[in-house]
């Protein structure tokens, strides 16, 4: 009996030896894998970064050669313009950069057109002088010039030129990277490239020059450096589409540029490719967005619409019945707040097209029936 006992008791402690051993062992193992563990997600980690980095700089490389292929593309399509021809000595020994009337272009169609400033370019059916990307030297006619946008549209006779494609200002972006490219102090720097972002989009700037105020609208605003010799030259995204051109610089302010939307000028462009030549369609009516309104007149306050500063006598508007003071709502039943909007919608139309405006006189709301005349 009592070896019985004896045996049962020895029986026990290697049990719990055994359950002792492997608890232990069980430990000993979790110790282990949580080593291995930390220390494997420790290279994990390290191997993971080195490899994110050096793909950050693989796609930082990649970005950085389409966008300098995108601008040297682009470049081709830029030229320099100037009012006096050059003589071939350097323009520093000559005439200053105002007096030159220097500027950019940009190539819109491979037979000839080009688009720029109505300040570099001068008014419609005078003449300036083109250089190309390649040194061939062109004299070109205005075709199609506004002082309102100061946009203008010149014709050289030439064929197979390489074009800038356009983008589409409407869906730009602030904060966006974009790039400036003219000749900012002549042709001795031309294709000059900058960098920046959009800061702001549809600006409105006053302009006093000569006793005369004028107001420009819906301006794209950049902190690319833009100089006197950039105006009509391209605003580019980083796909090498243009939203923009490079119109004014405040003088007064560092980092400051404006462009005008590619967009507003579309429609005359479709029409002089395609036709040759453009007649513009006009109201007769020069009108404001409604962000202008304070610097006009802090009691004027609207919700939607355009502001009627000016109605011609000799105008269509005015003889339908257009008066200074008209709020312009709608045309053809479509919501009009920009005056930018308006230019658009005008500029698809002929002379003689028939168009319904909606307006606010009084509060009271007016429609008018208008045949379009010829600007």
């Amino acid at each position: 009996m009592y070896e019985y006992k004896k045996e049962k008791r020895k029986i026990k402690e290697t049990i719990k030896t055994i359950v002792i051993l492997i608890l232990l062992l069980t430990v000993a193992l979790l110790l282990y894998y949580m080593y291995i563990g930390i220390d494997t997600t420790n290279y994990s980690s390290t191997e993971y970064q080195a490899t994110k980095t050096q793909q950050t700089i693989s796609n930082d490389e990649t970005n950085n050669k389409q966008i300098t292929n995108v601008i040297e593309e682009v470049s081709q399509s830029v030229v320099g313009i100037s009012k006096l021809q050059d003589n071939g000595s350097s323009i520093f020994l000559n005439k200053s950069n105002q007096e030159l009337a220097i500027g950019t272009g940009i190539i819109i169609s491979s037979d000839g057109y080009i688009l720029t400033n109505q300040h570099v370019s001068g008014n419609r059916y005078s003449t300036c002088y083109v250089t190309l990307s390649n040194g061939k030297e062109y004299n070109a006619n205005v075709i199609w010039a506004d002082t309102d946008i100061d946009l203008s549209i010149i014709k050289i006779n030439a064929k197979g030129l390489t074009t800038a494609n356009l983008g589409d200002s409407d869906t730009i972006k602030v904060g966006e990277q974009v790039y400036a490219i003219g000749n900012p102090i002549g042709f001795e720097f031309q294709r000059t490239v900058t960098s920046g972002i959009i800061s702001a989009k549809d600006r409105t700037i006053k302009i006093e020059e000569e006793e005369k105020l004028s107001y420009m609208e819906d301006l794209i605003q950049t902190d690319a450096t833009i100089n006197l010799g950039n105006s009509g030259g391209p605003l580019i995204k980083q796909d090498g589409t243009v939203i923009g051109i490079n119109t004014i610089k405040i003088t007064s302010a560092e980092g400051i540029g404006f462009a005008m939307p590619i967009n507003i000028i579309k429609p005359i462009i479709s029409k002089i490719i395609e036709n040759g030549s453009f007649e513009e369609a006009s109201l007769g009516i020069f009108a404001y967005d409604k962000e202008v309104i304070p610097y006009l007149d802090s009691n004027l306050n609207f919700e939607n619409g355009i502001y009627v500063a000016q109605a011609n006598l000799d105008g269509v508007a005015y003889k339908a019945g257009v008066k200074e003071g008209d709020i312009i709502t709608k045309i053809d039943n479509i919501e009009l707040n920009k005056m930018s909007e308006l230019r658009k919608y005008i500029y698809q139309k002929s002379p003689n097209d028939e168009v319904n405006l909606e307006l606010l006189r009084n509060n009271k709301t007016i429609n008018l029936k208008i045949k379009l005349g010829k600007k």
